[in-house]
């Protein structure tokens, strides 16, 4: 048995935080003597009752079929002893001790964005959050969420339409996807970006696993934006952790009398930044702006766009004249219109009118 291993046995001994894990593990050499010490010897380190649980843990059936699993699924571990464990989230009050990985885990090592929010999202809502992650992972940044209901999976297909990078952050074990309806997502996710989690694999999706999931979403972000959140929505507990943990919050208002927003709005009027477009975002946190910036002077646009941007140079500018004049579904002349925002050729006025930037 090796030190990932004996970090894999205590991470899953109930009532053991990665924090108090830390402290306990400073007492030995190395974090595989917990393998060689006796029973009373880990009651002298650990106490009574944890000694107790990690002597039982450690000639436990259960340890020896995650260790069997982790090498059939082939699940990548990636502990904080490893020079690969992000720097964001080893700054966090409690870092994980580990982090089960299922994917490209070189996405944790680049610049992350947090979108999170709604289970029960509005069509507005939904949208805008597809419409950002698609935009942060056109321009390189990783979008981060958790797999949930709602807003969390219209970002993930978001930065996942850009054929950019998503991390999907669980509250359960990565053969415990949940909820089941993301099987699929999370098998694109896979391919595309990563699974996280620091849940034992079969680890079902208990009510107290999602707090500390969303400790380690802000914890992965250099800020996190909320999109559509209620008064008691637990994306507003993300937000906080992002506070806690000296992230940027980004608030994205909705409708003053929409229930959904009231928890956004709360955000804003503590002082998280209020946002309407990407370029709010790029620069507060002054990434990739120039990059960004950069677009408008090399105009790769395609057909479409060419079309579509010439027409509100002449005048056209709402959705109705720009569909009959270029001839496009507006399906279509959404994704172009889009796509022209990001490259920051034009921008979007309310009432859905566009103009040259």
């Amino acid at each position: 048995m090796d030190n990932r291993e004996a970090l894999i046995l205590l991470n899953m001994v109930e009532g053991l935080s990665p924090r108090k894990a830390k402290e306990l593990l400073s007492k030995l050499d190395k974090p595989k003597d917990i393998f060689s010490l006796k029973v009373k010897e880990l009651k002298t380190i650990f106490g009574e009752n944890l000694g107790e649980k990690v002597f039982s843990k450690r000639n436990s059936p259960e340890f020896l079929t995650e260790l069997k699993l982790i090498e059939k699924e082939k699940i990548n571990i990636l502990t904080f002893l490893d020079e690969e464990y992000p720097p964001l989230l080893a700054e966090i009050y409690d870092p994980p001790l580990l982090l089960y990985l299922k994917g490209r885990k070189g996405c944790l090592s680049k610049k992350c964005l947090a979108i999170v929010g709604s289970r029960r999202a509005s069509f507005y809502g939904l949208s805008s959050a597809e419409k950002f992650a698609y935009s942060l992972a056109y321009l390189g940044l990783v979008v981060v969420s958790g797999l949930a209901r709602g807003i969390d999976t219209s970002a993930h297909k978001g930065a996942l339409s850009a054929g950019g990078e998503t991390l999907a952050i669980l509250g359960s074990g990565l053969l415990n996807i949940y909820p089941k309806e993301n099987v699929s997502l999370a098998s694109q996710i896979i391919d595309r970006g990563c699974l996280v989690s620091e849940f034992p694999l079969t680890r079902p999706p208990f009510r107290e696993n999602f707090p500390r999931r969303n400790r380690i979403i802000s914890g992965l972000s250099l800020g996190v934006l909320v999109v559509e959140a209620a008064q008691r929505s637990g994306a507003l507990i993300t937000a906080n952790f992002a506070l806690e943990q000296g992230r940027e919050v980004f608030a994205l208002p909705g409708s003053y009398n929409s229930p959904q927003s009231k928890g956004v709005h709360s955000l804003i009027k503590q002082g998280a930044k209020l946002v309407d477009s990407v370029e709010d975002i790029l620069e507060e946190l002054n990434i990739e702006f120039n990059f960004h910036q950069s677009l408008k002077t090399s105009l790769n646009l395609s057909e479409k766009e060419n079309r579509v941007f010439t027409l509100i140079g002449k005048g056209a500018r709402d959705i109705e004249t720009l569909s009959q004049q270029s001839q496009l579904e507006r399906s279509s002349l959404y994704q172009v219109l889009l796509s022209l925002m990001i490259k920051g050729l034009i921008k979007e006025l309310p009432g859905k009118v566009y103009i040259k930037k």
